[in-house]
């Protein structure tokens, strides 16, 4: 899969081209990623590529004119990739949002790194297919979230983990979290691995990590539960720790109803 990014910091990307699971990806082929610096598209020898917004308002405005020139180039070398912004104004980047992008991995992705106070509207009414957010919340620019972009999306391609089993396991790829995880030494300070991850029955252990994982999304993330909905299996679950809290709830009431030793 291509992806090309379009910066004003290209020197950023050296690293992260060549580092983990992306770096592998890059070395077997699975991706290319390139940059294209926006500055070596801007006029005059200043290559200045930011102006003050129309209207006034702080801060400063990415010219229309070398980003247009950058994007006109990115689509002559992926003429079918798809373009994206990154952009607190766009919509919220998830799981589903990475499987639908892998998904389309011969078409390739240009994304375009915001700065200042973002870029001109013309530009992205011309160019730009779609807005992405990994959050609410303000970075100095688009680097970092397209970074985020092309790792979650990279790990999803055919070939690029390791076993390929890790990506279906992982958290939010079947709408939960991921359910906890041990490894050697079997007792660390006193506390011990569960039995049923030592027992050798394959499908004890994997309901155990159905109920793991149902567990941990219904304590820290209930909204996925919302969205995703519950399968009969997960709800008899439930059912079974709904009715276990009440009795576990009803013997302390009985308990607190006794009266104390020795009478009174």
């Amino acid at each position: 899969m291509d992806f090309l990014v379009l910066t004003l910091f290209p020197e950023l990307f050296g690293p992260f081209w060549k580092t983990g699971i992306v770096g592998r990806a890059q070395e077997n082929g699975i991706i290319n990623g390139r940059t294209i610096d926006i500055r070596d598209f801007a006029a005059g020898r200043h290559k200045v590529v930011d102006d003050r917004p129309f209207g006034g308002g702080c801060g400063m405005v990415m010219k229309p004119e070398p980003l247009d020139r950058a994007l006109t180039e990115a689509k002559a070398r992926l003429p079918q990739a798809g373009v994206i912004l990154l952009s607190p104004q766009g919509s919220p980047f998830n799981h589903k949002t990475a499987a639908c992008l892998a998904k389309a991995a011969n078409r390739g992705l240009i994304l375009v790194c915001g700065r200042y106070e973002g870029i001109d509207q013309r530009v992205i009414e011309r160019h730009v297919e779609l807005e992405i957010s990994i959050g609410d919340y303000i970075l100095t620019g688009g680097e970092l979230a397209s970074m985020v972009v092309i790792d979650a999306v990279t790990r999803l391609l055919p070939g690029a983990l390791g076993n390929q089993d890790s990506a279906s396991d992982e958290s939010f790829s079947q709408g939960t979290l991921e359910y906890a995880q041990y490894t050697r030494p079997r007792d660390w300070e006193g506390q011990e691995v569960p039995d049923v991850l030592l027992s050798g029955n394959h499908q004890r252990i994997a309901d155990w990590r159905k109920g793991q994982a149902l567990m941990t999304t219904l304590l820290k993330r209930p909204d996925l539960l919302r969205t995703r909905g519950l399968d009969e299996q997960e709800e008899k679950l439930l059912e079974r720790w709904r009715l276990e809290i009440e009795r576990i709830l009803d013997g302390q009431r009985i308990r607190s109803l006794d009266p104390p030793p020795g009478g009174g």
